[in-house]
């Protein structure tokens, strides 16, 4: 390649992080005006990308979307497990500084499933579990991401009170209560469950975000915590360093906060 091909390719992956962090496709004019790039060149952009597969021409629309080629590199990524990868050294040293078990989750559909968890050199036993699925509005990680998914996407997560299972006598039992949790945790900038998902725990989680600022993921503490009623503890000392992690996975995935 040469230096002159180097401005072009950072081009055309300008026009695919622009793809990737819309919800629809787009127009040629509206690619060109927010790269601020020249009609020609997008066209010409477009044109060698369309025919290498990493984007999809809908002439009908007059628009333009992501491609299979880009599919499929994305589908190799996941492949690769990079995000468990990065995350895992970053979960070992929380444990270690904070002697509780941490995890990492994602959102699948309406539930949390947990893809690592790392356990202090004295582990108690927790439901959770690497590929343990749970109610993503029970655990402290769903409810880190929840907090900054658009309203309608939470609602189509859980569209009826029959999603809205108990583990125990705590939680939300429907979706206001639940937007009424997340409102409070997005302004805290962490999610804390005590007692939701097993009595006797409690966790903290912060969100880790994609390079358009979506929550792809969470990490969390969980820790033992009795308490009888509503105590209203939410372990800022404890957040502060769940959230640092987070943080330090966002900038290793190219994340930015939202």
């Amino acid at each position: 390649m040469s230096s002159s091909d180097v401005p072009a390719l950072r081009r055309g992956l300008a026009v695919l992080r622009l793809l990737a962090g819309r919800a629809g496709p787009v127009s040629a004019g509206v690619i060109a005006r927010d790269l601020e790039l020249p009609r020609s060149t997008t066209y010409h952009l477009l044109a060698e990308l369309v025919a290498a597969g990493f984007v999809t021409h809908l002439p009908e629309e007059r628009r333009y979307g992501l491609g299979m080629a880009a599919f499929e590199l994305g589908s190799a990524y996941l492949r690769h497990d990079p995000l468990e990868r990065l995350a895992g050294p970053l979960l070992r040293r929380l444990v270690d500084e904070v002697g509780a078990t941490a995890h990492l989750g994602v959102l699948h559909g309406g539930e949390s499933l947990y893809l690592i968890k790392e356990r202090p050199s004295q582990p108690q036993t927790l439901v959770t579990d690497v590929g343990v699925r749970l109610p993503a509005q029970l655990t402290a990680s769903g409810r880190a991401m929840l907090a900054h998914l658009p309203a309608a996407q939470v609602r189509a997560l859980l569209p009826s009170n029959e999603r809205f299972v108990r583990r125990t006598d705590r939680g939300p039992r429907n979706l206001p209560e639940l937007r009424r949790l997340l409102a409070t945790e997005q302004r805290l900038g962490w999610a804390v469950e005590d007692g939701f998902v097993t009595a006797g725990f409690a966790s903290v989680a912060s969100p880790v975000f994609d390079h358009g600022g979506r929550p792809i993921a969470a990490i969390s503490v969980t820790f033992r915590h009795i308490c009888e009623g509503p105590c209203a503890e939410t372990w800022p000392d404890l957040a502060a360093q769940v959230h640092r992690t987070a943080a330090e996975l966002t900038t290793r995935i190219s994340g930015r906060t939202a």
